[in-house]
């Protein structure tokens, strides 16, 4: 009989073991088929938001990324840790690393400036991406490639402006190249054969224009400012002191409420980071507004002209790029120049409600230099970069996609100095001593059986 019980017992420990080991490899198989991830964060801040998955739900095809992430350190695996995120909603986003140090001339040919930057691509379409802080810079740029359809560019022609297909050193060309790849078409709009701006424009460019515009070329502009129309102005010194005069563009400053100030800016301070030229402005420090929010590349502009924006418009109109307080306007004559001792605004983002009722907010900007984003300056730090920031202000891309910040209120925890003491005499004197009578105890138990 006990040899009997002996073998039960053996064998239901064996078949207990038998059934374990059938129940792991049932949910190891099922592990294969099936997959469920549980976010238990506050606000489900490790997941997607619900915004980022209808996004990606745009998306019908693959999207391949690619991170120019040098390999040292633990940047790939946080870039890698950031697009599982969005793999997981979608898992034909697919992912690979190239080390930028391995040709820096292709680098510098494909716009790549920041360490660890992506390039996204979709349907033939690209972004760039170098801010990985949060959720919606990703998520907007995934919305632009979901968009679809160009964004019509249409740059004012045959006045001596920059080219938007040229190759010229002044040109803009190459900017133009990069922003084809992300919607963006650009197409020559000439007032000698035009007298109205093409309906469908999404935005009109005027790039440093040389000589004045053709009869009625500065009235159908104002007449589109006037009609919700959303414009941008590249202006330079060059005949900065007559311009209401020589160019005949003051119809279109007074419709825009902002001054272009006699001079150039001149920067002293700049030969401390090697710029020889004191015409030379370099920012690394912005004004807050959409375009320039979380911005923090530096960015090189040569030959600025200062601007003013008028008061009592209709407009609200805030500076995004400013100089330091070194800066003065030289205008070639002593008795006129200004001393330093007080920033000067050169770039004014303006917005108000749009007098078109198929639009809500009508955008245009002027800025006191158009070298920026020529095809000589354009590698310099964070220019290309702006320029994108800048013309996805205008198209109003920045409002594709509102995410609200998902914190959590556990993030930080504050102690008094007496909380601290009994949490430090708990951990280390209240615990152990916890420890220490618990196994008396069990101790004590053991030997009184």
């Amino acid at each position: 009989m006990t040899t009997l019980r002996r073998t039960l017992r053996r064998l239901d420990g064996w078949l207990f073991a038998a059934l374990a080991i059938l129940a792991f490899a049932a949910a190891g198989y099922l592990a294969t088929r099936y997959h469920h991830v549980t976010d238990w964060t506050h606000d489900a801040r490790a997941s997607l938001s619900k915004e980022s998955r209808a996004v990606l739900a745009r998306l019908d095809g693959p999207v391949e990324i690619t991170s120019y992430a040098n390999p040292q350190g633990s940047l790939r695996q946080s870039i890698a840790g950031f697009v599982a995120r969005y793999q997981q909603a979608k898992p034909d986003i697919s992912l690979r690393f190239v080390d930028p140090q391995l040709d820096p001339g292709a680098m510098r040919e494909k716009g790549i400036t920041v360490d660890g930057e992506l390039v996204i691509r979709y349907h033939g379409r690209e972004q760039h991406l170098d801010d990985l802080s949060s959720e919606a810079p990703m998520t907007n740029a995934l919305e632009r490639l979901a968009r679809g359809g160009d964004r019509i560019v249409a740059f004012v022609t045959g006045d001596g402006e920059r080219g938007a297909d040229g190759q010229a050193n002044a040109d803009l060309g190459t900017f133009m190249h990069q922003l084809e790849a992300r919607g963006m078409r650009a197409v020559p709009l000439n007032f000698a054969q035009v007298t109205a701006v093409p309906e469908h424009t999404d935005l009109v460019v005027l790039a440093s224009p040389a000589a004045p515009l053709p009869p009625g070329g500065v009235q159908a502009l104002v007449n589109y400012v006037a009609d919700g129309g959303n414009l941008l102005w590249l202006t330079d010194p060059q005949g900065r002191q007559m311009l209401g005069n020589d160019l005949g563009l003051q119809p279109l400053a007074d419709a825009l409420g902002v001054t272009v100030l006699p001079g150039t800016l001149s920067d002293p301070s700049g030969s401390a980071l090697g710029l020889h030229d004191p015409h030379m402005i370099a920012l690394g420090d912005y004004p807050a507004q959409a375009i320039t929010r979380g911005f923090t590349l530096t960015t090189l502009f040569p030959e600025v002209a200062a601007l003013a924006a008028h008061p009592g418009t209709d407009w609200s109109a805030v500076p995004f790029l400013r100089s330091n307080p070194q800066t003065r306007i030289d205008t070639g004559q002593p008795d006129l120049d200004n001393q330093p001792g007080r920033a000067l605004d050169f770039g004014f983002a303006l917005s108000r409600l749009s007098p078109s009722p198929a639009k809500r907010e009508q955008r245009a900007a002027v800025v006191g230099d158009g070298d920026f984003l020529s095809n000589t300056y354009l590698g310099n730090g964070g220019n290309r970069a702006l320029g994108e920031r800048l013309f996805d202000w205008l198209l109003g891309d920045d409002a594709l996609v509102n995410l609200p910040p998902r914190g959590a209120p556990d993030r930080f925890l504050q102690l008094s100095q007496g909380g601290l003491n009994a949490v430090t005499f708990g951990f280390l004197a209240g615990l152990p001593l916890l420890l220490l009578l618990a196994g008396g105890a069990v101790v004590w138990r053991r030997r009184r059986r």
